[in-house]
C-alpha cells in the first residue's frame, strides 16, 4: 500500500525549513532547492505544495505567527486558571523577546521577512496587514481592563499598546546586539506593566 501523506503536515515541514534558513541566513538567498534540501524532500515536492516562492514564503510567515501564538497559549494555559489581562499582555510580550532559542529563531526569521518587505510589496502587505489586527486585539484587552478599573488613571489603551510593542522591539534589538541581558529586557517590560496596571488587592480572609 502506498504511504498516505499528510499534506498539511508536509506544508508545515516546508515552512519550518524556510524559517530555519531565514533565521540563519536571511531570505534573499533562499531558493526552492535550498528549502527542499533543508526539509529533506525533493524540489519537485516543494513545487507540488507551493506554486511559487512567494506562495511558500507567505505560508511560512503565517506559520511563524501560529507557532508563536501556540507557545503563548501553552504558557497561559499552564496554570489552569483564566489569565488576567495583565498576564495575557505580559506573556505575549515576553514570548516575543528573544530570550531563548525558539524565541530568538522566531525573531531573527521575522527580521528576515522585514528586510524582504522593504523591497517586495507582497511581503510588505502581509506584514502591514497583521499590525493593525495585533494592536486592535491588545487595545481591546486594555479597554476591558480599564472598564474593570485595572489600568492606571489616564491611560490610553491604544497608545499604550503602541508603546508596549515599540518597547518590545527596542529591547529585542538590544538583546540581539548584546546591549542588554535577557534579565534586563524582561525587567524593563515588567517595569512598564507595573506602571500601566494597578496592583490587584489580595482577597480579605476572615480568621
Amino acid at each position: 500500500m502506498p504511504k498516505k501523506v499528510d499534506h498539511e503536515a508536509r506544508r508545515r515541514e516546508i515552512a519550518e525549513a524556510v524559517l530555519r534558513l531565514a533565521a540563519a541566513d536571511g531570505l534573499e538567498s533562499v531558493s526552492l532547492r535550498q528549502v527542499a534540501a533543508e526539509a529533506g524532500i525533493s524540489m519537485g515536492a516543494v513545487q507540488h505544495y507551493f506554486r511559487t516562492k512567494d506562495d511558500m514564503l507567505g505560508f511560512a510567515l503565517e506559520h511563524l505567527a501560529r507557532r508563536r501564538e501556540d507557545r503563548i497559549t501553552a504558557r497561559l494555559s499552564a496554570g489552569g486558571a483564566v489569565p488576567t489581562v495583565r498576564e495575557l499582555v505580559r506573556v505575549s510580550a515576553l514570548e516575543v523577546l528573544p530570550t531563548d532559542e525558539p524565541s530568538r529563531a522566531d525573531y531573527l526569521a521575522g527580521i528576515a521577512f522585514f528586510i524582504r518587505a522593504l523591497r517586495e510589496p507582497r511581503t510588505a502587505g502581509l506584514l502591514t496587514e497583521g499590525a493593525p489586527k495585533l494592536y486592535d486585539f491588545f487595545a481591546g484587552q486594555l479597554l476591558r481592563a480599564q472598564a474593570a478599573g485595572e489600568l492606571a488613571e489616564g491611560a490610553d489603551p491604544y497608545r499604550e499598546v503602541v508603546l508596549l510593542w515599540s518597547m518590545v522591539d527596542g529591547q529585542s534589538s538590544a538583546l540581539l546586539l548584546g546591549e542588554c541581558s535577557a534579565e534586563d529586557a524582561v525587567a524593563t517590560i515588567e517595569y512598564h506593566l507595573d506602571r500601566l496596571f494597578l496592583p490587584v488587592e489580595a482577597p480579605v480572609t476572615m480568621g
